[in-house]
């Protein structure tokens, strides 16, 4: 500030320097207000928020281990026909406090999940006019960091419509992701905002050319790994990431017909913006974050969601074995859905999924018109419903909507009353095809609150949900436990009736979308040449790797996809059996994006260990250190590999079983054959082998 040319008296100088003072020290106030920093670092000091104000605009960083992982990326909103919120803001007011408890998953990949973390709670407000405020909400986790925005009730404001949510994501190089691309270019139901059946991608960020899916895996070359995605996606649009600075990503919202990305009123939050990160791959397979940011368990009792394996009359459709809709090869009869029921009890199977029961099948593509509470007439539900329970088993119902979810709103209270008056405790969903309403998408703020209403009416009726064509798992499974699995990917299905799914496919999904939370892959395919039914398709994995399946993807409801014919005297068989679905922890043994990966799980409730690996197309050879195991107990490792000259391709269905007694102090030596896998129980030895070392058999 300059003053020139001003002639004053003794008294007007001193009232001119009192005013000057003044001036100066306001501007200092003013400039302090617009700019400020705090830092926040994780319970263990390594992951470290660096919280920025920087000329009234809010910036957030993100460092491990004096690592950047974020340099500083902006915040905020632009609304229809309102102000942006998102610059001339200024401190209202800022929180610090902390957590580290610990609570208990009704099922997972671990009995006990450990939620620590520091939190920083900055509320800001608009410097001039109406003064508008919201606050941002950061936890910074071991793991990763979650953030979100909340606008409380405030007379400034009342509805919402958000038009862009302007959250960065700025990284300091050309980081490699792996991505789903969602391309809302191709006009059809199975891309852009409808669906996340596309094959992954790894590209080198700066050329990635669509949208991408959450949650997106980067691997630095620096030796660190991140993972960006979204927790506790609530009466809000789904996150889709869209090229920003170079080097750098924003947040997308899908939109209504209209173009609104969300309609709300407030108060409102918004779903955490999360990234997981770690300088191990284990650091992000096992981390516990996303469901950390979802609210705890609202169902009082549980009793009756139970994790299991099932099989189904579905493969055999796929495979154009038998037809959905009614006529001389109905899949879904009394009698077939009996002989399900029979081979299920037989073999402790909690659950037969039954698709193709009810009227509709038909014309399901081209004019959607499905009953939910009426059976073809050569299906009878009460009895096969009793039927099941006395053998010990249950009826897993089927809904398919075809994505006409009016049509299927209008129905779900005696439908889901239906199950509950037959004892069905399971559903699966699906919305193949356009959503209706018309113009909305699968991921938009529609048919997310859509998706909730459903788990919602069906805990009331005491039925978990398995979603096909479902919005990506985003920790709600904490909140309703009901809610068990997604298919949420390209599935076993794809291979029955299209290319197929690469051997590499399933190398990938523990790194990417199983962070988010569990799929239903429907492993379990033994006759892996599908030449009888489907003349040139293959599953393009071994024997062993379908086995494996078992425990690298996780889901507390995992299928013997395959027909139970095919099941019939092989041994292999035996792991199927065996493998439980319910884990009291789960640990990253080895891995490598794209290439391979291997996983240990142990059994709930007991001392059992169960291993699986996979490999890519390329035959690998991995050592694996069991001193996850009890010290000093002796295991018996009873191991499914792939058999001598076995290939994807050439010789996928041969398997070799064997035995040996180990202990953590012991390795094991994998070899992988291409496409293939192995898969491993191991169960504390009897008195009787604790002195052997080889058991030929088990």
């Amino acid at each position: 500030m300059n003053i020139i040319g001003i002639k004053t008296s003794g008294s007007t100088k001193l009232l001119l320097l009192v005013g000057l003072i003044i001036g100066f020290t306001a501007c200092d106030n003013q400039e302090q207000a617009m700019n400020h920093q705090e830092i926040v670092r994780s319970p263990d000091g390594q992951l470290e928020l660096l919280f920025s104000l920087e000329n009234g605009v809010p910036h957030y960083a993100l460092n491990l281990a004096e690592q950047k992982i974020v340099s500083p990326s902006r915040l905020g909103f632009e609304f229809q026909k309102m102000k942006p919120l998102a610059d001339h803001l200024q401190i209202r007011e800022i929180k610090r406090s902390s957590v580290d408890d610990e609570w208990e998953t009704v099922w997972g990949e671990r009995r006990v999940v450990r939620n620590a973390y520091t939190q920083l709670e900055v509320s800001l407000v608009e410097e001039e006019g109406d003064k508008r405020y919201f606050t941002l909400f950061f936890r910074v986790f071991d793991d990763g960091l979650g953030f979100r925005y909340a606008i409380p009730e405030q007379d400034a404001i009342d509805s919402v419509r958000i038009m862009n949510e302007l959250t960065a994501f700025n990284f300091t190089a050309d980081h490699s992701v792996w991505y789903q691309p969602c391309d809302t270019t191709v006009d059809s139901w199975e891309n852009g905002y409808n669906s996340y059946e596309r094959l992954y991608e790894n590209k080198k960020l700066n050329s990635v050319s669509t949208l991408i899916h959450t949650p997106a895996t980067f691997e630095s070359t620096e030796g660190f790994y991140f993972s960006i995605h979204e927790a506790n996606l609530t009466n809000y649009a789904s996150m889709v990431l869209t090229q920003g600075n170079p080097n750098g990503l924003t947040a997308g919202l899908v939109p209504w017909p209209d173009g609104v990305k969300v309609k709300t009123k407030v108060p409102m939050v918004t779903p955490w913006r999360t990234i997981q990160v770690s300088n191990r791959l284990a650091g992000l397979v096992e981390s516990d974050l996303i469901l950390n940011l979802n609210e705890p368990n609202k169902l009082s009792d549980v009793s009756w969601i139970q994790p299991m394996k099932y099989i189904g009359i579905w493969w055999e459709m796929h495979l154009n074995k038998s037809t959905w809709e009614a006529g001389p090869n109905h899949g879904a009869t009394t009698e077939n859905t009996a002989k399900y029921i029979d081979f299920a009890a037989d073999n402790g199977f909690g659950g037969v999924l039954v698709e193709g029961w009810n009227p509709g099948w038909d014309v399901w593509t081209t004019k959607p018109n499905f009953s939910f509470t009426e059976s073809y007439p050569d299906f009878n539900l009460p009895w096969l419903a009793a039927y099941a329970q006395k053998k010990g088993v249950n009826i897993i119902g089927h809904h398919e909507t075809s994505g006409d979810a009016l049509a299927y709103e209008k129905q779900m209270s005696d439908a889901y009353g239906m199950l509950q008056d037959n004892g069905i405790h399971s559903v699966k969903t699906g919305y193949v095809g356009y959503v209706k309403p018309e113009g909305q998408n699968h991921h938009g703020q529609w048919m997310i609150n859509h998706y909730r209403r459903v788990v919602e009416l069906a805990a009331q009726n005491k039925v978990c949900i398995v979603a096909h064509e479902p919005i990506k798992p985003t920790g709600i499974r904490r909140t309703y436990p009901n809610m068990l699995s997604r298919e949420a990917v390209r599935g076993m299905e794809y291979n029955a009736w299209s290319t197929g799914n690469p051997p590499e496919h399933t190398t990938v999904l523990p790194f990417t979308m199983l962070l988010a939370g569990p799929l239903d892959y429907t492993p379990g395919i033994f006759q892996t040449d599908l030449d009888a039914y489907r003349k040139g398709n293959s599953t393009h994995s071994t024997l062993a790797n379908q086995l494996a399946l078992y425990v690298t993807i996780y889901s507390p409801v995992q299928m013997a996809a395959d027909l139970p014919e095919h099941y019939m005297n092989n041994p292999a068989f035996q792991f199927v059996q065996d493998v439980v679905t319910d884990w009291e922890d789960s640990k990253l043994l080895d891995g490598k994006i794209g290439d391979y990966v291997a996983i240990a799980r142990k059994a709930r409730g007991s001392e059992d260990w169960f291993v699986g690996a996979v490999t890519d197309e390329n035959e690998r050879e991995l050592n694996i250190n069991l001193d996850f195991l009890k010290a000093g107990e002796k295991y018996l490792a009873q191991i499914y590999a792939d058999g001598d000259n076995a290939h994807y391709e050439t010789n996928p269905m041969t398997v070799k079983i064997d035995s040996f007694l180990v202990d953590n102090t012991s390795n094991l030596n994998m070899k992988l054959a291409a496409g293939g896998g192995q898969a491993v129980r191991l169960k504390i030895a009897s008195p009787q082998l604790a002195n052997g070392k080889h058991v030929a058999s088990f």
